[in-house]
């Protein structure tokens, strides 16, 4: 369910842009789990890694939605309505990542 979410319309099917956090994988950081930015498929590492590649590729692009994505889970977020969005059976099927947990 999108409801309250007005930025729902903008979610796309994506392919992913890395076997797991892109920036983190030149760097050789870890993370903690992966979310996919569903305007362009930009995988990047959640607020609990080091580097929140993730939402700093939201305030860059201003891409509003990214996915729980490692393995896919359901859910998504809204960066600007700030609204955990159901995709239901809406996820990005997960290519197998190269796990860099902390």
């Amino acid at each position: 369910m999108t409801a309250g979410c007005a930025h729902a319309k903008l979610i796309r099917k994506v392919t992913p842009s890395a076997l797991g956090c892109e920036e983190c994988l030149k760097t050789g950081s870890p993370w903690v789990h992966l979310r996919i930015c569903r305007t362009c498929g930009h995988v990047g590492c959640c607020d609990d890694s080091p580097n929140r590649h993730a939402t700093r590729h939201f305030h860059e692009t201003g891409h509003p939605v990214i996915e729980g994505y490692d393995p896919p889970e359901g859910w998504g977020w809204c960066y600007l309505d700030e609204l955990v969005i159901d995709l239901g059976g809406d996820t990005t099927p997960q290519r197998t990542p190269i796990p860099r947990f902390i």
